[in-house]
């Protein structure tokens, strides 16, 4: 039914949107009420309107024609019929004002068209909520949601919300206390071997100075008497 229905439903987009590709002055002015209302919204939106009325109306005409063969080969058909949906008005209906028409025959014909391109929105509808007896996404979810809150409440040791917020505060106030009580004993066992560390850092520390001023001053006269030895050594070497 689908194969049928969907490609007669795309056909009327299609045929329209050739038909203002080839008359786009017609479908200028079909699309000039929708243009103007579009050209009024904040300028966020009416920026992205194109400038041209025709050229409006060939983009609209465009995308009726791109729609409907999505449509009609039932690829992406329920966003294909969501975006002809929006074609409707830029492509007819805007030219079917009946209650701005003086004569009472056209004035009949225009509601009628005027009608048609309703029924025709309303089909479109019905065709972009059509899961192919699938269910939707909204369902899916809302079902994933339900077994998840299931399977939680079963793994559970209770079913009240408010007693496992309760068993999972004292757990967490336990592991706190735990914590804190932990970190003392660490500062208190620290601050008990810090203290004989530093007296024995300083008590080595003076003497390892001892030790480097008394090594130094014998440095020091090692080089003194190493400097004359070489110097007089040096002289002799000089007089031959």
């Amino acid at each position: 039914m689908r194969r049928i229905a969907r490609p007669l439903l795309a056909a009327a987009f299609v045929g329209q949107g050739v038909e203002s590709l080839r008359r786009p002055q017609q479908a200028g002015q079909t699309a000039r009420p929708a243009f103007e209302g579009l050209k009024q919204l904040p300028d966020e939106v009416a920026a992205k309107v194109p400038s041209d009325v025709e050229t409006f109306a060939k983009a609209n005409a465009l995308v009726q024609i791109g729609g409907g063969l999505l449509l009609a080969s039932g690829r992406m058909p329920r966003v294909a019929a969501a975006v002809l949906a929006c074609t409707v008005i830029p492509g007819s209906a805007g030219g079917h004002l009946f209650w701005t028409e003086p004569d009472p025959q056209r004035r009949a014909q225009q509601r009628q068209a005027f009608l048609t391109d309703v029924s025709l929105i309303g089909g479109l509808m019905i065709a972009a909520s059509d899961t192919e007896g699938k269910p939707s996404l909204g369902w899916r979810a809302r079902r994933a949601a339900r077994h998840a809150y299931e399977r939680a409440a079963t793994a559970l040791p209770t079913t009240s919300g408010d007693a496992v917020l309760e068993t999972v505060g004292e757990k967490v106030s336990a592991g706190l206390q735990s914590g804190a009580e932990h970190g003392r004993e660490l500062a208190e066992l620290v601050g008990e071997k810090a203290g004989p560390l530093l007296e024995a850092a300083g008590e080595r520390g003076s003497q390892l100075a001892e030790v480097a001023a008394d090594r130094g001053t014998e440095w020091v006269h090692a080089a003194r008497e190493n400097a004359t030895t070489l110097a007089e050594t040096a002289r002799r070497r000089l007089h031959r």
